[in-house]
């Protein structure tokens, strides 16, 4: 087998298998050696800014002269950017022979009445193993979804429990309100283990430090109160962070606000780990500096941003930093979504917050696309009068390019979308590099 049939293995795996337990996955980590005991970990859960959390801390690792392993979902143009070493992809040779061993275990297992892993599990189970291989020196592990029965939380004591923000997200697996949320995002805090968490929203919090107190492990809360915006530019955000009566002045190259608590819940965890990694303040404030994380308010062309926000909550921040452009320039959005996504609230908070003049509607591959048709009639509801459909992402990408003119072009509604989008221009600019 190649890398070419491995990965069209593995993207094949959701038509033939279903949900399976923790246990199931411990017993294919003991098939494989157990690669993740050893592993200095820090595990990351939560509805938005994981990934952006878990970008901060691996450039903070990096700048402090440690090989970071990092796992991370959902990929954006190769299946490899999921393991990331160092901020490098894994190449496909190594992908190749994690994915054999896993395979190879597998079929041990049903040979004894055991089910295949499914899709996320067989690539927590490569990334172990990959990590391993590397011999990195830290690993930072985000969640798939929720956090008690992820793959993922099969890691017994990991350094230190971080959870991002929470709001309603795949509430068919996870539940309605936030505190049920909060409840599937807490089954990552392990006894004893610190947990630092985004402490916005009293009705999440309650149920993270009632679940930190019933494990006897330590608790830290991130308030708005421990940071503060001193000033925005195009290099990004200058502001400070406080705690125990000290203050730090940090600057993140984001110019979306929200990433300043992203950052902020990353240093928090570094300053409660100092002791186990001994970087200092400085070269922990250069990695904040230089982190950096795809389709988070990336501005990929002149005018053109891509932001990946795919629930109501990162809607509502995409469009609290896009309004601040709505005073200057014509707004373009070019929008699709996933049907497990309350993308109708999405629409609506959309066309209500930053008032489009035009909408490109489009969509995005596999089975869980949502009709453009669809998606184009939400937008008219809600009271867009010029909506444009394109069924593929590519020309819809350059029908919004040409209507935009000299505004301002925001891509948004799915990370899918993102990163069909960056696969485009890559293979658009590497065509106009040839001619």
């Amino acid at each position: 087998m190649n890398y070419e049939e491995a990965v069209n293995y593995i993207e094949e795996i959701p038509k033939f298998t279903k949900k399976t337990s923790l246990d199931h996955t411990r017993r294919l980590l003991e098939r494989l050696g157990h690669p993740e005991q050893g592993m200095k970990i820090i595990h990351v859960a939560g509805t938005n800014g994981k990934g952006s959390v878990c970008s901060f801390l691996n450039s903070m690792f990096m700048e402090g002269g440690y090989t970071c392993g990092l796992f991370t979902s959902p990929h954006l143009v190769k299946i490899n950017e999921r393991f990331l070493i160092n901020n490098r992809m894994t190449d496909d040779e190594t992908f190749l022979e994690a994915f054999l061993q896993v395979r190879a275990a597998a079929a041990a297992a049903m040979e004894e009445g055991d089910t295949h892993p499914t899709y996320f599990e067989t690539l927590f189970l490569m990334g172990m193993l990959i990590f391993r291989k590397m011999q990195v020196d830290f690993v930072i592990l985000e969640t798939g979804m929720g956090g008690r029965l992820d793959a993922t939380n099969v890691v017994e004591k990991p350094l230190a429990c971080i959870i991002t923000s929470i709001s309603r997200d795949h509430t068919e697996y996870l539940g309605d309100t936030i505190r049920q949320i909060a409840g599937e995002k807490a089954g990552i805090i392990k006894p004893g283990v610190p947990v630092i968490y985004d402490g916005h929203n009293p009705e999440a919090s309650a149920v993270i430090q009632a679940r930190a107190e019933e494990l006897g492990s330590p608790a830290y809360a991130l308030t708005e109160n421990m940071y503060q915006r001193i000033r925005t530019d195009k290099n990004g955000i200058r502001f400070r962070f406080g705690c125990g009566g000290e203050e730090t002045e940090l600057q993140i190259s984001s110019i979306a606000e929200y990433q300043m608590m992203n950052a902020s819940l990353a240093f928090f965890t570094m300053k409660k780990l100092s002791k186990l990694h001994g970087i200092g303040e400085e070269t922990l404030i250069c990695g904040i500096r230089g982190a950096v994380w795809p389709c988070r308010m990336e501005t990929v062309m002149d005018g053109v941003i891509i932001d990946g926000a795919h629930n109501e909550d990162g809607v509502a921040q995409f469009i609290h930093t896009a309004v601040h452009f709505q005073r200057e320039h014509q707004i373009t959005v070019l929008f699709s979504a996933v049907a497990d996504k309350h993308y109708p609230d999405m629409i609506r908070e959309i066309v209500n917050g930053i008032r489009p003049e035009k909408v490109v509607v489009t969509e995005i591959q596999g089975y869980r696309r949502v009709p453009a048709e669809e998606l184009a009639g939400l937008f008219r509801e809600a009271g867009c009068r010029e909506v444009f459909l394109e069924k593929s992402v590519g020309p819809a990408f350059e029908k919004a390019c040409r209507l935009k003119g000299d505004g301002m072009l925001f891509c948004v509604g799915s990370l899918y979308l993102a990163g069909e989008l960056k696969e485009w221009i890559y293979k658009h600019n590497k065509e106009a590099e040839a001619c």
